[in-house]
């Protein structure tokens, strides 16, 4: 197993405050617009605060028979208290997809490192 990939937890996000939910469709129309959402701390809220927080988000897309993924989104949050701001760990985005196939979605915590999930998406 590469070095990299042992670094990258993932876990379910229902018990697990890291792990990034994909938040879509399992059937969508070929070329037909659709919304994607990625967030954290659905089940369990996640910390927000300069020591402990999400610093971003990627999305994506492989194709089945693909052999690599196709990068769909990259995420920062960068207000992590300064001036009393803060930035939600939470993401839209709209694609449109020609063939079925994973969406991958990495998180990373500050101070617990790189997670990530997957859901399958069927395209009609």
């Amino acid at each position: 197993m590469s070095e990299f990939k042992q670094m990258i937890q993932s876990g379910d996000w229902k018990g697990e405050k890291h792990v990034p939910i994909i938040h879509a469709p399992e059937k969508i129309k070929a070329d037909e617009l659709v919304e994607i959402k990625v967030s954290i701390g659905d089940a369990i809220k996640h910390p927000n605060t300069l020591e402990h927080h999400i610093s971003w988000f990627k999305l994506f897309y492989l194709p089945e028979g693909g052999k690599f993924p196709i990068e769909l989104g990259t995420f920062e949050f960068r207000a992590h208290g300064e001036g009393e701001s803060f930035t939600e760990p939470c993401v839209h985005t709209c694609v449109k997809l020609k063939t079925s196939g994973n969406l991958y979605a990495l998180s990373y915590c500050n101070l617990h490192g790189l997670w990530e999930s997957s859901q399958k998406i069927i395209v009609e």
